[in-house]
């Protein structure tokens, strides 16, 4: 599926029920920024498969995304935030989807992404 973002950019991303699940999630909150873990926590995807898809959608910028300021003691955490093409992206791709996004069908295919 192509995207047309801008006057002269065409995204091409692959489409997979797990990246709608993720684009779903920050759908709830669409201004707010996220942890990754939050992320897995909510739509029960692992690391393995969640962080490939939010490094392809920061690529394309999707999502913008940046270190939260350590605390003493705890390593910096990275935080992500539908950008405003994201969103538009995330709405085109939850409102789409065959079904209702069902969690448990997107995690059975969550090792072929």
């Amino acid at each position: 599926m192509y995207l047309y973002i801008g006057r002269f950019i065409s995204v091409k991303m692959r489409r997979s029920p797990q990246t709608t699940l993720v684009l779903a999630e920050f759908l709830q909150r669409k201004q707010e920024w996220r942890y990754g873990y939050d992320i897995s926590r909510n739509t029960g995807l692992k690391s393995g498969t969640l962080y490939p898809i939010l490094m392809r959608l920061a690529e394309h910028a999707m999502l913008e995304t940046t270190w939260e300021a350590a605390e003493a003691g705890n390593p910096p955490r990275h935080m992500y935030k539908l950008t405003r093409d994201g969103l538009r992206y995330a709405r085109a791709q939850v409102s789409t989807a065959p079904l209702r996004i069902n969690r448990s069908r997107a995690l059975e295919g969550a090792t072929g992404i």
